[in-house]
């Protein structure tokens, strides 16, 4: 999809989600939402850009219906990848922070602001608590990525390794190695009924052949 085809979409979707959300009538959600699109948009992306934020949020629709509040569900998609920096480490609390101060000044209530701050937050372990449905609707649209057919999951770690342009080979091997063995390890990569039966065989068959590939 063209990238103004994508930016026209997510924007239409950012603004009817925000109408629906505030409080009250509030100024224009679209410079909101431009704002927003203008930080995925950023050069350093190659994977965590518009492309990503729409099949997230794709993927929050296919399982809305497992979630308690599914609006928060949709922001906290926008935001959770809102800033995005590969060099540094605290991306998802800086996201976190963003939404903090943007969702009130868009009108969003102060307890939805504060759960999609939350659910921002647990896309660091993607590890959310026994009932925590709002945390493993977020959780599993964000991985669903890894449940690709091959040239689709080809694609994906071969942008998260232009990601990481700056790291040395071997470093990046290391690393990379690392989370897929610590997402190998999760007893469960999807916590969703939808997730575990239909997209957790294919991505745990992609983890180690990627895996595999990193250590022979």
């Amino acid at each position: 999809m063209a990238a103004d085809a994508t930016h026209d979409i997510l924007l239409a979707r950012w603004s009817g989600l925000l109408h629906r959300c505030q409080e009250k009538s509030y100024p224009d959600p679209v410079p909101f939402g431009e704002n927003l699109l203008t930080r995925w948009a950023e050069p350093q992306r190659r994977y965590h850009n518009t492309s990503h934020l729409l099949a997230v949020l794709d993927h929050v629709e296919e399982l809305a219906h497992y979630c308690a509040d599914p609006d928060a569900v949709r922001l906290a998609a926008w935001f959770h990848d809102a800033v995005y920096h590969p060099e540094r480490s605290e991306n998802e609390e800086r996201s976190a922070r963003l939404a903090e101060r943007a969702l009130p000044e868009a009108g969003v209530t102060a307890a939805r602001t504060a759960e999609v701050a939350r659910l921002v937050r647990l896309t660091v372990t993607h590890d959310p608590a026994a009932g925590d449905t709002n945390g493993e609707v977020l959780s599993d649209a964000d991985l669903a990525v890894l449940a690709g057919p091959p040239q689709a999951y080809a694609a994906y770690a071969a942008a998260i390794r232009q990601e990481y342009g700056f790291v040395p080979h071997d470093a990046f091997r290391e690393g990379r190695t690392a989370v897929l063995r610590q997402l190998l390890g999760l007893p469960r990569l999807f916590r969703t009924p939808y997730g575990h039966e239909h997209w957790e065989p294919t991505a745990r068959f992609n983890l180690a052949t990627e895996l595999d590939l990193l250590t022979v």
